[in-house]
């Protein structure tokens, strides 16, 4: 378990990391990590009193471990990060990293409104084992997050930061898409090294990749629902909610298109949206967490103010997934 002593040692870590001279990213580290494969972002189980239940979480990660995934996504969007308080979010981490398999990438939600913060929570974030730090853009004042304002904050977080940053544009959360021009630019930076992309505008996509061919930067579709178009138009992988239950079949999906069987994944596809589509826009994180109970994982309550599915939404769920063959 994590002590109230973290936050000293995460200030030391800070300071040995602010120490550091930034300007040798690029000079003595050479090629930036391959962040490529399919990541399931983590959800964080809670127990009827809504407090995190870390031995489910174990027991989820044990069932995930058996699947060819290239890591995991831990205090993403669907594990209720903005839910969780600071020393909960290290936790979580912590018990993951403890937990996975160790050929497996970590890659950590660390996003915070303010650019000190975001700096700290990846410091710390680091020194629990993430590997990557996965980095929402700040929202609140969405009106001034505009490219400059962006750039700063990414540019500030990824200098400091003792582990490699991506970049996470999620507007249906935020509100916010990270700018085009933004990313070109942020992907010239030694420590960014990519970007997860969940708007589903497979157009946008592409013309980042094409914009920053020249970059070691790669991106990732923040959905299976446009997993295979995003391989079409140079997506290296994907963080999946619905890898979290049908994670074989979104692996599968990833082979097909990296070996250019593109008729078989489209069939693949096809059977894959309408379900990810309940688990991510229409239902959520309840959906989702509801689907894990049924295919045997442990999905339990969401946190207040979130709540559980209707008896009509359950029903309606649970069609996507059989009209599918999935159930």
């Amino acid at each position: 378990m994590l002590g109230r002593g973290i936050w000293s040692s995460v200030r030391q870590g800070l300071s040995r990391v602010l120490s550091r001279n930034v300007g040798g990213w690029a000079s003595g580290e050479g090629k930036k990590m391959d962040i490529a494969g399919i990541y399931p972002p983590v959800t964080t189980p809670f127990t009827a009193t809504a407090e995190v239940d870390y031995g489910k979480l174990e027991e989820n990660l044990h069932k995930l471990g058996t699947f060819p995934f290239r890591g995991f996504v831990v205090q993403g969007s669907n594990g209720e990060f903005p839910f969780l308080t600071s020393i909960e979010r290290l936790e979580v981490v912590s018990r993951v990293r403890q937990a996975m398999p160790k050929d497996k990438l970590l890659l950590a939600g660390s996003g915070c409104e303010s650019t000190q913060a975001t700096v700290e929570m990846t410091v710390s974030m680091a020194q629990v084992g993430a590997d990557a730090a996965i980095v929402v853009t700040p929202c609140f004042y969405r009106g001034r997050m505009n490219s400059a304002a962006l750039i700063h904050h990414y540019t500030k977080v990824a200098d400091l930061a003792p582990i490699p940053v991506v970049l996470y544009s999620v507007p249906a959360n935020t509100g916010l898409d990270l700018p085009v021009d933004a990313v070109v630019t942020l992907s010239q930076h030694p420590n960014i090294v990519g970007l997860k992309d969940s708007g589903g505008d497979v157009t946008r996509m592409g013309l980042i990749v094409h914009k920053t061919r020249r970059q070691d930067f790669q991106v990732l579709a923040g959905s299976a629902g446009f997993l295979l178009a995003s391989y079409a138009v140079g997506a290296v992988g994907g963080v999946c909610a619905l890898a979290n239950v049908l994670g074989a079949q979104v692996c599968q999906l990833e082979r097909l298109c990296l070996t250019g069987q593109w008729e078989d994944a489209q069939k693949l596809q096809h059977r894959l949206i309408e379900p990810n589509t309940a688990v991510t826009r229409r239902f959520g994180i309840p959906g989702l967490k509801k689907t894990m109970d049924w295919f045997g994982y442990y999905g339990g309550p969401c946190r207040a103010p979130l709540q559980e599915l209707s008896p009509s939404d359950e029903e309606a769920l649970r069609m996507d997934f059989t009209s599918n063959g999935w159930l």
